[in-house]
């Protein structure tokens, strides 16, 4: 089993959302966050002062999955969320040991 982080930005939430339903995936979890990677974030003008926005607004989705779908489901991810400039975000997959249904108390694959 896998769980596939994503920090995208937020106006690409819809598509994405949309590619992992194509796919198969039924679930996932989004958080809004706030971070900067290489843009390093940028400047703004409010009323004739500059500023600094150092942490710019992201979505966080989290997905599990089984091995066999997580390629897939990465796949997707970068299709839907890729524009082509900085600030595109990243993908996190990482291993799961186990996962529980907290209802029926389902573990592994048929707790995802």
């Amino acid at each position: 089993m896998k769980k596939i982080e994503a920090v995208i930005k937020p106006f690409k939430l819809d598509e994405v959302k949309e590619a992992l339903h194509e796919v198969g995936l039924q679930g996932l979890t989004v958080i809004e966050a706030k971070g900067f990677g290489r843009q390093k974030g940028h400047t703004e003008l409010y009323r004739g002062a500059e500023y600094v926005v150092d942490f710019l607004p992201k979505v966080k989705i989290e997905v599990l999955c089984d091995d066999a779908m997580a390629e897939r489901a990465v796949e997707a991810i970068i299709g839907a969320a890729r524009t082509g400039r900085i600030g595109d975000g990243k993908i996190f997959v990482t291993a799961l040991e186990e996962v529980v249904r907290i209802r029926t108390g389902e573990r592994g694959e048929l707790a995802l």
